[in-house]
C-alpha cells in the first residue's frame, strides 16, 4: 500500500511538475533540492510511473555510498509499501536486492561504472538519476561525462538528472548541454550558531592525525548541548576511528550513543535511520549525513569542523585519505541538519573568525585523487587521456601521467595507452587496478584463495586494532566476529570467484600475504636501514612505529603509510614481510643494471649497479667508463656545481663580461654567454678540452678564456671589432688607459676626477655612456655620474669645496673643463 501522506509532505513533490517537463523538453535536467526534501526518494518514484500513474519506466540511481544506496531503496520500497527487492531494489558491491519486477534500481556511482562499460547502451534503463553530485566524487563525475556519451552517441532517448543538494548548479547545467535547473524548496526552520571553540590551541590535523586534545572538547560540547538543547544529537567527525575514541569519552551519558559511517553493521544503520524509539541519542557521523541520508530527530548538530579527503603524492607513490578543514559548503549542510523538522541549533567547534578563511566548497576529488583506476575507465571507454569527457574539471596532467605510468607497468595499457585485454579484465574486478594486477598474478603464486584474502585486507583497510603487520591480520580476520571480518569474509567470496584458484597454493601465510602486497605496491617495497628504518625503490623513507614486531625485517611490502606535513620519511601503518627474491619479482619493472655515471659529492661517480629504483642491490667500481656517460656526467657536476668548475681568471672574466656587454648591447652576433646558454652550447666552445676531462681535475685545467674566443664571431669578421666596441680600458685626458667594468647593467669607469679635467662629455662604449665613478686623489669615491657635461656644470662645485680642504697639494681649478688633466699634485706638476 502505497503510504500517500508521506509522499504528500515532501517538500520536493512542488517541483517534480517542473522536472518532468524539463525532461519531456530537453531530456536532461539539474534538480537543486535540499537534504530531506525527498529528492532521492520521490523523483525516482515518479519517474518511474510508480506513483500518481504515467507509464512505467525503468530508473536507475546513482548514489556516492553503499550506505545511502541501501537507505534510499530501503525508503522508497517502504513508501509504496514493500521491502527492498520488489520494485525498488539496490546493487552494491558483493550484494544485490533486486527482483524480476524491479523497476527502480539504487546503485554505488562504482556499480553504474562498471555497468556503463560492459554495456553503453543500458538496455532497457529508460533515466538515471545522478545523486549527490555536488559532493564531486571522482566516480560521480566520471560516470556523467559517460552518460552524456551514451546520450549524444547512441542513446538520445537516456532521460538524465543531476541531483544536487546545494543551489551551486551553474556548472551542472552547463555540463549538461545548458540543462533546465529545477530548484525545489525545503521546509527549513531557523538554526542558532553557537560558536564553541576549544578554551586553549589544539595543533592543525595532518594526515590522518587529530589532535586528541580536540577530540576531549567535541566531547565535552556534546556533553553540553545535550544539557542545554532538546533533542537528539548528531555529531560530524572526520572518522571512523575519532568516533570511536569520542564514543569512549561520552560514557555515561544521558543517551543512546550510536556511529554511522559505511563500515557500520547494517543493523546499527538501519537503527540511526529508523529514528528515537524513546530515548534521547547521539548519532557520532562521518560527512556521510550531510547530504546522502537523513537522520530524524536531531535538533542539535556538534561540528568538529574537520573531513577527510584524498590526496596523492605522485613524487613518492603514496595515496590516502587525509584530515582537512570542512569548506563552507559543508558547514552549511551539517548545520541545516539540526534544522529540518523544527527549530534547532549548531555547535561549532571553531572561532566565528575562522569561518570566513575556510575553502568555499570541497575540492573536487579528480584534482587531489590518485588517478589510476580513472585513467583506466577513460582507456577502456576509448578515450585514454580523457581529453573528449565532458568533465566540469580536467584531471590534471601530472596526475594523468603518474596514472599511465602505473597502467604500463602493470600491463592495463599499451605504450601507445590503449587498453589491453588484461586491463579490461582488471576493469571488471570492481578493484583499484593496483589490487586486480595482485589478485590476478597473485592468485597463479598463492592460489585464488589466499590471493583474495589478502586483496580484500588491502581494499579495505582493517581496524587499526589488527595491528601493523598484515600477515598478523590476516589471521585476525580469519578467526574474527567482529563487522570488519564479515565484510571481509563477503568481499573473499566475492574476489575468489573472479578467479581460479590454480597453482601456488602452498607455503606459509607470511610469504603469500608479502608477495601478493608486493605485487599491488611494488613502488613500496622497502629495505632496512636499520632501527626501524627503511628505503622504499620510490626513493621514499619509510618508519615503522616503536614497538612494532616488523622492525627486524630485512625487507617489507608497506600496504599503507602516510607522510605527516615536513616530514622525510612515511610512517609505515600496514606491511608484510618479505625477502630480496620476492622483491625483485614483484618490482621487477624497476630494476636497473648496467653502467652508471654521474655527478655526485662533487666528481664523476663510475660504477656497475644493480638497483630496484633508489634501493641498490650491488655495486662494483667501474674503472673504464665510457667516454659520452663521462663527458654526460661533467656536464651535469657544471649545472649543479656552476662554471666556476673551470680555470677562469681575472681577464678571463672581464672577457666574458664584455661579451655579455656586446651581446645585451648590440644582439647577435656577439654570443650570448649566460650560465644557461653556455652550458647548452658545450660542444661549440669545451671542445675538445671537455671530452678529454676524466674527472672535477679535468675540468679544472680546461681555460675558460681561450674556450670562450671560440665564440666570437670570427666568420664574419666582427671579433676583431671586440676592443672597438667593448674595449677592456679606455684613455682618459691625463693619458692613463683606464679599465672599463662591465659587470652591472652600465659599464663603470672608475677614475681620479682630476684625470678627466678639460673633458667636456662622457665617455661612450658601443654608443652606451658609462657611468662615471669620480675618485678623490686618494682613490675613494667622490661623486658618480653618467653625465659628466651636467656634473661640471652643477656638482663640481661642492665636490670641489669638500675635497679642496682635503687635499691642498692638488689642483682644484674653478672651471675644470678649460685646464688640462693631471695625475699629480701641484707641485709634481711644476
Amino acid at each position: 500500500m502505497i503510504r500517500t501522506d508521506a509522499l504528500d509532505q515532501l517538500p520536493v513533490r512542488t517541483a517534480v511538475p517542473a522536472l518532468e517537463r524539463a525532461l519531456d523538453d530537453r531530456g536532461v535536467a539539474v534538480l537543486c533540492a535540499p537534504p530531506g526534501t525527498g529528492k532521492t526518494t520521490l523523483v525516482p518514484l515518479v519517474l518511474a510511473g510508480l506513483t500518481g500513474g504515467g507509464p512505467v519506466r525503468r530508473v536507475v540511481v546513482a548514489e556516492p555510498r553503499r550506505i545511502a544506496a541501501r537507505a534510499a531503496a530501503r525508503r522508497m520500497a517502504w513508501l509504496i509499501g514493500e521491502r527492498a527487492g520488489g520494485r525498488v531494489g539496490f546493487t552494491v558491491r558483493g550484494e544485490r536486492v533486486v527482483g524480476p519486477h524491479t523497476v527502480v534500481e539504487v546503485v554505488t556511482t562504482g556499480v553504474l561504472l562498471q555497468r556503463l562499460q560492459r554495456d553503453q547502451e543500458l538496455a532497457g534503463v529508460d533515466a538515471v538519476i545522478i545523486d549527490e553530485c555536488h559532493e564531486r566524487h571522482l566516480d560521480a563525475d566520471t560516470v556523467a561525462a559517460f552518460l552524456l556519451d551514451v546520450r549524444e552517441a547512441i542513446r538520445p532517448d537516456l532521460r538524465l538528472v543531476a541531483a544536487s543538494a546545494t543551489t551551486d548548479a551553474a556548472g551542472w547545467a552547463r555540463l549538461l548541454g545548458d540543462a533546465p535547473v529545477v530548484e525545489a524548496r525545503g521546509v527549513s526552520h531557523p538554526v542558532e550558531v553557537v560558536w564553541a571553540p576549544p578554551a586553549t590551541p589544539v595543533r592543525p590535523p595532518h594526515g590522518m592525525r587529530v589532535d586528541p586534545a580536540l577530540l576531549t572538547h567535541v566531547a565535552s560540547t556534546v556533553r553540553r548541548a545535550l544539557a542545554e538543547r532538546e533533542g537528539d544529537v548528531l555529531c560530524f567527525l572526520p572518522g571512523v576511528g575519532e568516533m570511536g575514541r569520542v564514543a569512549v569519552q561520552l560514557a555515561g551519558v544521558a543517551a543512546e550513543v550510536l556511529q554511522v559511517h559505511g563500515r557500520a553493521p547494517a543493523a546499527v544503520q538501519d537503527a540511526v535511520l529508523a529514528g528515537s524509539s524513546g530515548s534521547r541519542r547521539v548519532v557520532l557521523a562521518t560527512s556521510v549525513a550531510e547530504s546522502s541520508l537523513t537522520v530524524p530527530g536531531v535538533r542539535v548538530v556538534v561540528d568538529s569542523g574537520l573531513a577527510r579527503e584524498p590526496r596523492t603524492d605522485h613524487a613518492r607513490g603514496l595515496s590516502a585519505l587525509t584530515t582537512v578543514r570542512a569548506s563552507q559548503a559543508a558547514g552549511r549542510q551539517r548545520a541545516g541538519r539540526a534544522g529540518r523538522e523544527a527549530p534547532g541549533a549548531v555547535y561549532r567547534c571553531w572561532e566565528q573568525a575562522e569561518d570566513g578563511r575556510l575553502a568555499r566548497f570541497p575540492s573536487p576529488e579528480i584534482k587531489v585523487a590518485d588517478l589510476v583506476a580513472f585513467a583506466l575507465q577513460a582507456a577502456c571507454w576509448g578515450d585514454p587521456d580523457a581529453s573528449g569527457l565532458a568533465l566540469l574539471d580536467p584531471p590534471p596532467a601530472g596526475a594523468m601521467g603518474a596514472a599511465r605510468e602505473v597502467l604500463t607497468a602493470v600491463g592495463a595499457v599499451d605504450a601507445d595507452g590503449r587498453v589491453t585485454d588484461r586491463g579490461v579484465r582488471m576493469s571488471r574486478l570492481g578493484l583499484h587496478p593496483r589490487l586486480a594486477r595482485a589478485l590476478l598474478d597473485g592468485a597463479a603464486e598463492v592460489g585464488g584463495r589466499r590471493a583474495a584474502e589478502v586483496v580484500a585486507l588491502l581494499s579495505e583497510e582493517p581496524p587499526r586494532e589488527y595491528g601493523d603487520d598484515l600477515a598478523a591480520a590476516l589471521r585476525t580476520a580469519r578467526r574474527g566476529g567482529d563487522g570488519y571480518a564479515a565484510r571481509w569474509r563477503q568481499e573473499v567470496r566475492r574476489l575468489s570467484s573472479s578467479v581460479k584458484d590454480v597453482g601456488g597454493g602452498s607455503g606459509a601465510d607470511d610469504g603469500a600475504v608479502g608477495l601478493v602486497a608486493a605485487l599491488a605496491f611494488p613502488e613500496r617495497v622497502a629495505r632496512a636501514r636499520g632501527e626501524g628504518t627503511f628505503l622504499m625503490v620510490s626513493g621514499t623513507g619509510a618508519e615503522l612505529r616503536d614497538g612494532s614486531g616488523l622492525r627486524s625485517a630485512p625487507w617489507l611490502a608497506v600496504a599503507v603509510a602516510d607522510r605527516p606535513a615536513h616530514a622525510a620519511s612515511a610512517r609505515v601503518q600496514l606491511a608484510a614481510v618479505i625477502d630480496e627474491d620476492t622483491a625483485r619479482a614483484a618490482a621487477g619493472h624497476l630494476r636497473f643494471a648496467g653502467e652508471e655515471v654521474r655527478w655526485a659529492g662533487g666528481d664523476v661517480v663510475a660504477r656497475r649497479v644493480e638497483r630496484l629504483g633508489a634501493v641498490e642491490l650491488s655495486v662494483r667500481p667501474l674503472k673504464e667508463p665510457a667516454p659520452e656517460l663521462v663527458r654526460e656526467a661533467l656536464i651535469e657536476g657544471l649545472r649543479r656545481e656552476g662554471l666556476g668548475l673551470l680555470r677562469w681568471t681575472r681577464e678571463t672574466e672581464q672577457l666574458r663580461e664584455r661579451l655579455a656587454f656586446a651581446h645585451r648591447t648590440l644582439g647577435a652576433p656577439w654570443p650570448d654567454v649566460s650560465d644557461g646558454a653556455l652550458l647548452d652550447r658545450t660542444e661549440e666552445w669545451l671542445e675538445p678540452e671537455l671530452s678529454r676531462a676524466r674527472r672535477r681535475s679535468g675540468l679544472a685545467r680546461i681555460d675558460a678564456g681561450q674556450a670562450l674566443r671560440r665564440l666570437l664571431p670570427w666568420a664574419t669578421g666582427e671579433a676583431a671589432r671586440l676592443d672597438e666596441l667593448a674595449p677592456e680600458r679606455i684613455e682618459v685626458p691625463s693619458g692613463s688607459r683606464i679599465r672599463v667594468e662591465y659587470g652591472g647593467t652600465q659599464p663603470v669607469l672608475a677614475v681620479k676626477l682630476q684625470e678627466l679635467f678639460g673633458l667636456q662629455e662622457t665617455p661612450r662604449v658601443a654608443g652606451v655612456p658609462v657611468l662615471v665613478h669620480l675618485l678623490s686623489p686618494a682613490g675613494r669615491p667622490a661623486a658618480v655620474t653618467a653625465d659628466l657635461a651636467s656634473f661640471w656644470r652643477d656638482g663640481y662645485r661642492a665636490v670641489r669645496a669638500e675635497l679642496r680642504g682635503r687635499y691642498p697639494k692638488h689642483p682644484w681649478p674653478q672651471d675644470p673643463t678649460t685646464v688640462e688633466a693631471t695625475r699629480f699634485t701641484k707641485r709634481a706638476r711644476r
